[in-house]
């Protein structure tokens, strides 16, 4: 049976749509209300702060390097300039995937691996990804040329044009002023993130650190416009920065160069100091280095090649090099025995050519194996005679030792403004004690009295006991900072003069160093003959390997780098010393012969004029003629 039609409820149905367009209403209404209220709050309510933000995302900061500053030697000579050159920088928050950026370059400019990894660790060390980092120098034409064509796959690479520090006269002052690189994460560490923000490079070594806060200067801003790609269009507001400040050294380019010639390449070390002032005139460590590669990064075999050198160009020889003084010492050694009583100039010993303690068979050999008879003080000196030190060290004994060589400065820092002096050596029983647990013997001393055994002094060192003998004791660190923007630099710690009970005990141990190069038996006279002044010097060999006992040195059955080391010390003129020099070379073998000619070459470099003769301010003063009645 056929089901009813029921007919369709119309107004059930209109009041369902009603309330569904209700709901819809109060929703939309409900966000919309949502949506002006929040837009009231960010455009109204925190205006100031989305106003400031939007500003920061036009406007940057960016910070400018100061130039850093100059140095100069003595007469104005240009040693560290800063020189213009082309870099290519990479600023990570622009590159995007930077490591590929950095396989573009590599290809565009068609470099190696190591220079790829170079790139990368120059990268990882930029401290904020907003700044450029540069990651190749000194670009050339062509491959600025190479960049500019492949810009649009080198995003965020820019070549940029900046000062980079440079060292006109390359390797002759690598070890006294030094160089500048670039800033590794160690050193990121401890710097001042403000004063240090868009610089690169800092003082490694030498002058360029010990001076690095002078040298830096300070950094300025600029306040510049970008669009949304970061490219600048307008500086808005600049702050300059202050340039570093320019110093000016007491070391003398001629001077210099005199001292590695009359080194002739040989392996050494040469000081020399102006001893009523304390400046360093010359400074010489051989061999040496370029040091310009340093300052913009050198390549891991170039610096591999210097690192594993046999004859160690790197190594600095003035201020690390620790050597045996040998008999270089002997004259503060006599000033010593003098002060402390224990002889006097007339004092003799005879030498059999050997000395022995007593009670003991064990002969300590004089280099003169037939002996010289009796010796006196002033002999002793001029001959080097090590049997009349044996017995002056063995009256003065180690404690009295130790006390006096310390304060003619061995065994401990001298210099003022050279970074990386070491303190060598300067033995003690308590020193003894500590390092090997063991009792200092009395053979200790008297080897110790002749400069050997387990004192190690650097030239350095060595230079400055000669200034103290030049100048009867005053104490002056030995510096190389002649002025800094035109100011003197201070010493914060000075030591106290070297005071003797007699003054008179400075000219018993300079008289003999006189001696030396001018007595009848100097073991320097042949080069003592030959100058145009008088020179007071002191010949020293350093032992490189022990002799046994009995056995005589013999240089053909010795390696030449097992061979002694050949040292000098010596001031001039004697009677008005205006220079003071330390030779040292190594596996010279003789002091008097080898390393005494170089010494008079350095001192007739800085005494003589270009005609060869005696410049007339260090003349000897002409007496005056009596004229009789």
């Amino acid at each position: 049976m056929p089901q009813p039609i029921r007919l369709k409820d119309h107004e059930k149905d209109g009041r369902l749509i009603r309330k569904r367009a209700l709901v819809g209403a109060v929703l939309v209404l409900l966000l919309t209300s949502v949506l002006v209220a929040r837009l009231y709050y960010l455009q109204v309510v925190q205006f100031e702060h989305h106003t400031t933000l939007a500003e920061n995302n036009r406007i940057h900061v960016q910070p400018i390097p100061p130039n850093r500053g100059l140095i100069y030697d003595r007469n104005g000579v240009i040693i560290a300039d800063n020189r213009p050159s082309f870099s290519l920088t990479l600023t990570r928050e622009r590159a995007g995937d930077w490591p590929q950026v950095l396989d573009v370059i590599v290809e565009v400019l068609e470099l190696g691996p190591d220079e790829r990894a170079l790139f990368e660790r120059r990268v990882r060390q930029g401290r904020r990804p907003f700044e450029p980092v540069p990651v190749l120098f000194e670009l050339s034409e062509e491959q600025i040329a190479r960049v500019a064509i492949n810009q649009f796959r080198l995003p965020g690479v820019e070549v940029s044009a900046q000062l980079v520090r440079h060292y006109p006269l390359g390797e002759h002052f690598a070890h006294s002023v030094g160089y500048v690189g670039r800033i590794n994460e160690k050193e990121l560490k401890t710097l001042d993130p403000v004063s240090y923000s868009g610089t690169h490079h800092i003082g490694k070594t030498g002058i360029e650190r010990f001076y690095e806060d002078d040298l830096h200067g300070e950094v300025g801003y600029e306040e510049v416009e970008t669009n949304a790609r970061g490219r600048v269009l307008r500086v808005l507001k600049r702050t300059d920065p202050t340039p570093g400040k320019d110093i000016v050294l007491s070391l003398d380019v001629n001077l210099q160069r005199a001292a590695e010639i009359a080194l002739a390449g040989r392996r050494g070390a040469i000081v020399a100091i102006q001893p009523q002032t304390g400046e360093v005139l010359a400074m010489v460590s051989q061999p040496s280095f370029d040091p310009n590669p340093f300052v913009t990064g050198i390549g891991f075999k170039a610096y591999a090649d210097l690192r594993d050198s046999i004859d160690r160009p790197l190594y600095n020889r003035v201020l690390r090099g620790l050597y045996p003084p040998g008999s270089t010492i002997k004259p503060m050694m006599a000033v010593a025995g003098l002060d402390a009583g224990v002889v006097t100039p007339q004092t003799r010993v005879f030498d059999p050519g050997f000395y022995q303690l007593p009670n003991h068979s064990h002969k300590y050999r004089n280099w003169n194996r037939t002996g010289d008879g009796w010796v006196d003080m002033d002999l002793a000196i001029s001959r080097s005679n090590d049997t009349y030190f044996y017995s002056l060290a063995h009256k003065m004994g180690i404690d009295r030792m130790h006390d006096y060589m310390s304060r003619f400065g061995l065994g401990q820092r001298v210099s003022l403004d050279m970074f990386e002096e070491t303190s060598g050596l300067m033995p003690s029983r308590e020193w003894k004690r500590a390092r090997y647990r063991q009792a200092w013997y009395p053979g200790e001393t008297l080897i110790l009295g002749i400069g050997q055994g387990y004192m190690q002094t650097t030239p350095l060192q060595l230079a400055q006991a000669t200034v103290l003998m030049a100048t009867r004791g005053k104490w002056i660190r030995p510096h190389l900072a002649r002025t800094i923007q035109g100011r003197i630099p201070q010493d914060p710690n000075p030591l106290p003069d070297l005071v003797l009970r007699d003054p008179k005990f400075w000219d018993n141990g300079r008289h003999g160093m006189e001696q030396v190069m001018h007595g009848p038996r100097g073991t320097a006279r042949k080069v003592g003959d030959a100058a145009l002044y008088r020179i007071a010097g002191k010949s020293g060999t350093a032992q490189v390997v022990a002799i046994k006992q009995g056995e005589k040195y013999d240089r053909s059955k010795v390696a030449e780098r097992h061979r002694d080391h050949a040292l000098f010390v010596a001031f001039a003129p004697a009677d008005n010393p205006q220079i003071a020099v330390s030779v040292m070379v190594e596996n010279g073998e003789s002091g008097s012969g080898v390393a005494a000619p170089v010494v008079k070459q350095v001192i007739d470099a800085w005494l003589l004029d270009e005609k060869g003769q005696l410049k007339a301010e260090y003349a000897p003063p002409v007496a005056a003629e009596v004229v009789k009645p």
